[in-house]
């Protein structure tokens, strides 16, 4: 079980590294604005604002792997708890999906670590 919850901690990660990709560097080209259904008009003026909230994603995945590198069950549950509230969040004021992609698999891995606690 604990193995499990790891590789969901990891693939948390992982999926979030790449919100900091797409947020910071793929943002205004195609695959950003057809991810977004943005025009470049659109996608070129939000980029800055993308790219603090891709360093944040950043932010995010280093804590999960700092938890998965230490151990440190604390660890874990603070980052997944920021996960899960910014994906709600995320959910409510930008995109439903954000539900599905971002607080989903938090919640599962909250869930997870308290099992194997």
């Amino acid at each position: 079980m604990s193995l499990l919850t790891n590789v969901v901690i990891g693939i948390i990660a992982i999926l979030h590294i790449g919100f900091l990709i797409l947020e910071m560097f793929l943002w205004n080209k195609p695959f950003g604005m057809k991810t977004f259904s943005m025009t470049k008009q659109v996608a070129d003026a939000s980029a800055p604002l993308a790219a603090n909230q891709g360093l944040y994603n950043g932010f995010l995945a280093a804590g999960l792997v700092w938890g998965l590198w230490s151990g440190m069950f604390a660890v874990k549950l603070f980052f997944l708890l920021c996960v899960v509230i910014a994906g709600i969040f995320g959910g409510i004021t930008a995109k439903r999906n954000i539900l599905f992609i971002q607080a989903f698999p938090a919640l599962l891995g909250l869930i997870l670590i308290f099992l194997v606690k």
